[in-house]
């Protein structure tokens, strides 16, 4: 009787196996590595430590509208340090738009929390208007990556990037990146283009009055500079919020701002 014959050896069959797992692990491991950098988009944030972003996305957006007006779209952006902005600016600045902005870590989850119990009270009461929570590091993650829809993943990934931004770029830092990157107006972008378009001044000269007046147009500048008492109102606000009285200028809305269309 015939024994059967002997069974191919199996190492050959194991390696391609083992092969065949690592790449297929190397493949997810590169994907996630791509989804992650693109979710949070590390090497440009930490670029953000020694230079100023030639474009964002809100103004490529606002260019891309110029055109679709037949418009030109050349836009009046100056870039300057921190140190070529005045300290009432800065006060100002911060003053109407992220009061914590020192304290937080990119989040302030205190406002998300004030936020949330403020909307729920006003919810379905006409005149009111829903408060929101981000903050100056949330506005440059917007501005430079992200566009200005309303979904939970947009917000998801804003916060994601925002809490990255204040890991890896000093706030100052982040403060200069935000004045000048900004919507001031018609064409008008950055606090330097500002100053002069309105005042006929550098930054660096604003004093309290000027720096106060500029901050209260932040949320949407074509709205308040068509409604000039609501805006001194406003202005008023941020003024006596930055020299450390009064309440913070959202205390004292009725209506709702639109945010500016992109």
């Amino acid at each position: 009787m015939r024994r059967p014959p002997n069974p191919p050896p199996r190492a050959p069959l194991l390696k391609e196996n083992l092969l065949g797992r690592r790449l297929l692990l190397a493949a997810g491991v590169l994907v996630l590595l791509w989804a992650t950098l693109w979710f949070v988009p590390l090497p440009e944030i930490v670029a953000l430590r020694w230079r100023s972003p030639r474009s964002t996305a809100f103004m490529e957006a606002r260019k891309a509208r110029l055109r679709a007006q037949g418009k030109s779209d050349t836009l009046d952006r100056r870039p300057v340090p921190l140190s070529a902005v005045s300290p009432a600016l800065v006060k100002a600045v911060v003053a109407a738009e992220d009061a914590r902005f020192w304290q937080h870590r990119g989040v302030d989850w205190q406002a998300v929390r004030e936020a949330a119990e403020w909307n729920r009270k006003v919810a379905g009461r006409k005149g009111r208007w829903k408060r929101g929570a981000s903050t100056i590091t949330q506005q440059v993650a917007k501005n430079l990556w992200l566009s200005g829809e309303r979904t939970w993943w947009r917000k998801g990934r804003e916060a994601a990037i925002a809490l990255a931004l204040d890991a890896l770029v000093p706030k100052p830092k982040l403060l200069e990146h935000y004045l000048s990157a900004i919507e001031w107006g018609e064409r008008v972008w950055g606090v330097e283009a500002a100053a002069r378009a309105y005042f006929g001044v550098p930054a660096s000269a604003l004093d309290a009055k000027r720096a106060a007046w500029l901050a209260a147009m932040i949320p949407n500048p074509s709205w308040y500079l068509a409604r000039p008492e609501r805006h001194r109102q406003r202005a008023a606000l941020i003024e006596a919020r930055a020299s450390g009285g009064g309440r913070p200028a959202e205390d004292d809305e009725s209506e709702g701002v639109p945010e500016s269309p992109r």
